[in-house]
């Protein structure tokens, strides 16, 4: 209501010297955020005090760039007005977001008016609050498919109608409808793929045709997991191999201990000619972490555990008759017992047989440009193997 105090205003009383300068310290700030945003660096720093060293990224490079153009020095930081200086927290955000409007605002430009698919899952973030990752997935004008991620959303449960109620929000934001959704892939999670109130069915009851298809690698996933645990001696094998990484890799001292022992390995197999020399071979190993839902990680365990055995064991040793703590020296003792059993030798083979021919299923199937007749062709293929094993091995 008072036209003194608009922006429009405001602006029509500068000189145009003054908004030629607003011009250059905002430029520099849309550069500086966009080389930020491309590299996916942090803007901010933990000390942005006149007095700091180090005043974080945005900051420090905004000063390197006026250090290197004087027509960016003469209107940036220190030579700005008090009151703009377009490098507060507030307006780095609006920067940021601008520029993710953009990005969302091209990849709808670049569906169309076609159909696409839905690609969602939910995880909690470093401050433990429930984020939805929304991905789209479609073909393009020249037939290549692609897969773009879209936003994120917070949600305060993960329940499947929380879910949809994100999903409907960003698509009326965006102007989408889920008419043009043909496909939808989610997790195993109850929540996701629920027969009667899952994702899944909520979005099949507005759109009939949007088919629902389950990540095959993930899928394959599950399978191996469900069937491992069935078996109380591969669960026990497994339980083995994770306390074995906490006796060995729990401390810096044994994994230099590990490392070292095996640099010496190589270096006696290199002057014995026992070992090849060349580009990007004798690398230097250390054992893997397995998570549990990715039993891919499990058989890189496993080829490590093989190669650094002889290694393991020295170290071993050295816990159970030099360490201080009696309980690390129990478990190493523990471990070189298991370790000299018919029992151990023969679930590693075995093990490592069977996840090896999952383990190449696996990476096939995330293969970017895979196809679903590849696939189930790959998926027959392996099953075939598998029974073979069973039956003659």
């Amino acid at each position: 209501m008072r036209q003194g105090q608009s922006i429009k205003h405001a602006l029509q009383k500068q000189t145009d010297v003054m908004k030629d300068e607003y011009r250059v310290r905002l430029s520099a700030s849309i550069d500086v955020s966009r080389h930020l945003l491309h590299q996916g660096l942090p803007f901010r720093g933990h000390d942005e005090t006149e007095d700091s060293t180090n005043k974080g990224n945005f900051l420090e490079l905004l000063k390197y760039t006026a250090g290197q153009n004087e027509i960016v020095r003469k209107v940036v930081l220190k030579n700005a007005p008090k009151n703009n200086q377009m490098t507060s927290p507030p307006v780095q955000k609006d920067i940021v977001h601008c520029f993710a409007e953009e990005v969302t605002k091209s990849v709808i430009q670049e569906i169309g008016n076609d159909v696409f698919g839905l690609l969602v899952d939910e995880s909690a973030d470093v401050s433990d609050k429930e984020q939805m990752a929304v991905v789209f997935r479609f073909v393009d004008k020249y037939g290549i498919v692609k897969e773009r991620f879209v936003g994120i959303s917070h949600v305060k449960e993960t329940s499947s109608l929380s879910l949809k109620i994100a999903i409907d929000s960003l698509f009326a934001k965006h102007g989408l409808s889920l008419k043009k959704v043909k496909g939808q892939g989610y997790d195993g999670a109850s929540n996701m793929k629920g027969e009667f109130n899952g994702l899944r069915s909520l979005i099949l009851k507005e759109s009939s045709s949007v088919y629902y298809v389950h990540c095959f690698a993930h899928q394959l996933q599950l399978v191996v997991v469900a069937v491992a645990k069935k078996h109380f001696e591969v669960g026990d094998f497994f339980d083995m191999v994770s306390l074995l990484l906490n006796v060995v890799g729990a401390s810096c001292k044994r994994k230099d201990m590990l490392r070292e022992s095996y640099r010496k390995k190589i270096e006696e197999g290199i002057s014995n000619g026992e070992i090849k020399t060349g580009t990007g071979l004798n690398q230097e190993l250390s054992l893997q972490r397995p998570t549990n839902t990715r039993w891919g990680s499990h058989y890189r365990t496993l080829l490590r555990l093989v190669d650094l055995f002889s290694c393991i064991i020295e170290v071993l040793e050295y816990i159970q008759d030099e360490g201080v703590d009696t309980t690390k020296r129990r478990q190493a003792y523990g471990l070189l017992k298991y370790f000299h059993t018919f029992d151990f030798a023969f679930y590693l083979q075995l093990t490592l047989h069977i996840l090896g021919h999952t383990d190449s299923l696996s990476k096939a199937l995330q293969r970017r440009d895979q196809d679903i007749l590849n696939a189930i062709s790959l998926v027959a293929s392996t099953k075939r193997q598998l029974q073979k094993l069973s039956d003659d091995g």
